[in-house]
């Protein structure tokens, strides 16, 4: 295959960069340079693959949810983004560009659409969810490709030819594919995740619905759960007042070990999570965040939902009592969670990352300019 310089464009949430770097480590491996095109959430990357090799900042900001004034200064600041990357890209020339998502990807993917015949780049998404992100929607049509991580996706364009690769996830998650699921002999291990900043709802809802359950399975039960910082202190104390050994952090370092030791996980249903989810192979209850534009997360757990591979409750009718009631009879059927954990690990795809740099290589050489 002949070296190409490829363009990576992602940013905010790790939702997005996590797959993005997967996926740049792949190329680097593969001997392609690449070259990362963001936003500020993100900013310059002083560590990671990224580190060391050109990066561009751009101007954007997502226009979903706002207000008129503030979707207009939105739109601006992604028309200058735009201006700017169709110079970079004129500049640089890159055989192909990759957007993972979200409003960073929009000046990168929509400059390049506009680059005159014989120096327009390739141009693929990929898509995390089950439906068309609001911003890969505006896109799909311009594009040359689509990766997704489900097998069906609402919103992509029968005339754009797509491609299930999966989600890409950092190395040592996908290390934990294939290793199994080991039930409970005794202690019951917990993880509540929330995102890349937690949940509230889950620092609300959780440490009372398992305080409440019956004093034999309580005992059984330890917890990892991830907390916005502010509410670290009060769910450490009612873990501690219920007896309940806990690690509370806004932040998980050791998310590999946490998740590898996990007998259920409990969080929301964001395309990474998911898929982090379904290559280490654990049962969940999921929990979609209520305010996405498309109910893009209620989509991805509705999947696995169908494919007996987790179990989902919608934000309003999670409560202490109802999470209590769900926990009593999960947690007491080990052979349910093994059923569960084998039915998710079917759905995983641990080598997303090099499915998804063979998809992009395999248009490379079509290219008039590919040396």
């Amino acid at each position: 295959m002949t070296r190409h310089c490829i363009a990576v464009a992602a940013g905010g949430t790790g939702g997005h960069f996590f797959p993005a770097e997967a996926l740049a480590c792949e190329l680097v491996r593969r001997g392609h340079d690449i070259i990362l095109m963001t936003d500020r959430r993100a900013g310059t990357r002083r560590t990671g693959v990224f580190a060391g090799r050109q990066q561009f900042v751009l101007p954007g900001a997502g226009i979903a949810g706002r207000g008129v004034v503030r979707a207009t200064r939105a739109a601006l600041a992604l028309a200058r983004g735009t201006m700017q990357a169709r110079g970079i890209l004129a500049r640089l020339r890159p055989a192909a560009i990759i957007g993972f998502g979200g409003y960073p990807s929009v000046p990168p993917l929509l400059a390049g659409s506009l680059l005159p015949k014989g120096r327009r780049p390739l141009l693929f998404l990929h898509e995390g969810n089950a439906v068309l992100g609001k911003a890969n929607a505006f896109l799909a049509g311009r594009m040359d490709g689509i990766a997704t991580s489900f097998p069906v996706v609402a919103g992509v364009p029968a005339r754009v030819p797509a491609t299930e690769t999966g989600m890409p996830v950092r190395r040592d998650i996908a290390a934990l594919g294939g290793e199994g699921y080991v039930p409970s002999n005794g202690v019951i291990n917990l993880l509540v995740w929330g995102g890349s900043l937690g949940a509230r709802v889950f620092s609300d809802v959780v440490p009372p619905a398992l305080a409440a359950l019956p004093p034999a399975l309580r005992a059984r039960v330890q917890v990892t759960q991830q907390a916005r910082a502010e509410d670290v202190e009060r769910v450490g104390t009612a873990y501690r007042e219920a007896g309940i050994p806990a690690i509370v952090a806004p932040f998980l370092s050791d998310v590999p070990e946490r998740l590898h030791a996990a007998h259920l996980v409990i969080g929301r249903a964001g395309g990474s999570s998911v898929a982090e989810l379904t290559v280490a192979g654990r049962p969940s209850l999921l929990v979609p965040l209520p305010i996405a534009a498309r109910d893009e997360q209620g989509a991805n757990a509705q999947a696995l939902v169908d494919a007996g591979a987790a179990w989902m409750i919608r934000q309003p009718r999670f409560t202490a009592d109802t999470l209590t009631e769900r926990l009593v009879s999960l947690l007491a059927d080990r052979d349910l969670l093994a059923r569960t954990a084998q039915a998710a690990a079917r759905l995983g795809r641990p080598d997303a990352a090099a499915r998804l740099a063979d998809m992009i290589e395999s248009r490379l050489p079509d290219l008039p300019h590919a040396a």
